[in-house]
């Protein structure tokens, strides 16, 4: 499968390293695990996400997960730079290589929470899916939080994701969520949910 980088005429194949307003979109390395260890110190990232990454045994798990999901063709994670440094993770979710829909997740370390990088990323990201599995049926990709998350609200809303319904409480979340979409329209990389 060929994956065309957004603002570029190059075509490479998975994994490609879409851009984003100064912002780079590459696939995780083995040298990203300080970097990784430093961002889940921050106690917002650790209420938000599953898996902890508290050492370097912990950060190498985290990373071949990683790793395993796009060798699978289930998961497309990308480390986010600004300036060569990471600031955060954007991937794309495909439980079903193939099917119609997606899931996109994210986080911002810390200190770069409140400058743009989520949504810049998560859009980023959006553009170079739809456009990468066009043919291979992406149609609609989902963006889910705990409703309690507002600035995830406001992430969705800056990347053009709609609210479409609230999502029962199902382990290993507690709250109810909200899920929010964009779909693929006849060309349109900026396609919203009806």
């Amino acid at each position: 499968m060929n994956d065309r980088q957004p603002g570029s005429i190059a075509y490479v194949a998975v994994p490609a390293h879409p851009t984003a307003d100064g912002l780079l979109l590459r696939p995780f390395e083995d040298a990203d695990a300080p970097a990784l260890i430093e961002a889940f110190r921050d106690a917002t990232l650790r209420r938000y996400t599953r898996t902890p990454v508290d050492d370097a045994e912990q950060a190498a798990h985290w990373l071949r997960l990683q790793y395993e999901g796009r060798a699978a063709g289930t998961r497309y994670p990308f480390a986010v730079l600004d300036a060569g440094e990471l600031v955060g993770n954007v991937v794309l979710k495909r439980g079903t290589p193939g099917g119609e829909t997606a899931e996109v997740g994210y986080w911002t370390a810390g200190p770069a929470r409140g400058k743009g990088v989520a949504p810049r990323a998560v859009e980023a990201l959006t553009t170079w899916a739809f456009a990468a599995f066009a043919e291979d049926g992406l149609r609609r990709i989902d963006l889910l939080h705990e409703g309690d998350n507002h600035a995830s609200c406001r992430v969705a809303e800056k990347s053009g994701y709609a609210f479409t319904e609230i999502v029962p409480a199902f382990p290993p979340y507690p709250l109810d969520g909200h899920r929010h979409s964009r779909k693929r329209l006849d060309g349109t990389e900026r396609g919203r949910s009806e």
